[in-house]
């Protein structure tokens, strides 16, 4: 089945479209194509949408806080034909009857310029900078997490990925018959996770990426049997420091990163 989905944000639209995703997901055998529309902020910016809509007919799922917009987006909708889901306002309702105070109706706000906003370009910043054992400008000492894995572990996007949450992550790869920095191991305020992978899916990923850089040489890199030396003796490591360990075989970035924020979060409860 292929389905048209057409998605209108009066922001960024991101929170739509992970909604959207996470949903679409549990649909096997469904192809979609998503029309997003986002900084929709007046009815001639709906009125245009409508038109398009019309020829792609399709469910339409939006975000908007304004509801006279919303009335009229859904309006505008029924004449066509098509249903017009309000993804955040079944929430708002609730949130408002229990707080007992009506919401700010105002488009963006989680976006704004606040000090969550600059603690997570700080902490990309940091990210990027602290990436496969770069340790320049700030020390790894100001790290809130800090990924140690042989290579292909997925250290870099998690890493992205928890600067994301405004999370200041580094990682450390775990190179064979080479000693980790010995300065990581005097840390205390960092928390230190293990990264580890099957080494058959490990052989695969390597593979393919070397394919794309045109490197189709054989190597240690990727030989089975040395791969799962590389793991096993990261695992060793792992195990003698005491550090958490999350196996990646199988899981999204999304999916550790998750575990990560967990670990974080008991880690502060305790202390």
């Amino acid at each position: 089945m292929n389905i048209n989905l057409h998605l209108i944000s009066d922001s960024t639209g991101g929170t739509l479209d992970g909604i959207i995703k996470a949903t679409m997901a549990q649909f096997a055998n469904v192809e979609y194509k998503e029309h997003l529309w986002n900084l929709i902020r007046t009815k001639r910016q709906i009125d245009i949408i409508i038109k398009t809509i019309n020829e792609h007919k399709g469910p339409v799922f939006f975000t908007m806080v304004d509801d006279g917009l919303a009335s009229y987006l859904q309006n505008e909708c029924k004449k066509i034909g098509v249903p017009c889901i309000a993804v955040l306002q079944p929430v708002m309702n609730s949130l408002t009857e229990y707080l007992n105070l009506p919401s700010q109706s105002k488009p963006g706000l989680q976006h704004k310029l606040n000090d969550d906003y600059f603690d997570r370009i700080d902490a990309m910043d940091y990210a990027l900078h602290h990436d496969d054992g770069q340790i320049s400008g700030r020390s790894l000492a100001e790290a809130d997490v800090i990924l140690l894995g042989v290579s292909r572990t997925s250290k870099t996007p998690t890493c992205i990925y928890l600067a994301n949450r405004g999370i200041k992550a580094a990682n450390v790869p775990l190179i064979p018959d080479i000693e980790p920095p010995k300065e990581i191991f005097k840390l205390t305020k960092p928390l230190f996770v293990g990264l580890t992978e099957c080494p058959k899916r490990l052989v695969d990923i390597r593979s393919n990426r070397l394919e794309q850089l045109g490197q189709n040489y054989k190597t240690d890199y990727l030989e089975l049997e040395k791969v799962k030396e590389e793991v096993k003796q990261a695992r060793q490591l792992f195990t003698k420091m005491n550090w958490p360990v999350i196996d990646v075989t199988n899981r999204s970035v999304e999916e550790t990163s998750a575990e990560i924020l967990s670990l974080l979060s008991r880690r502060a409860e305790i202390n």
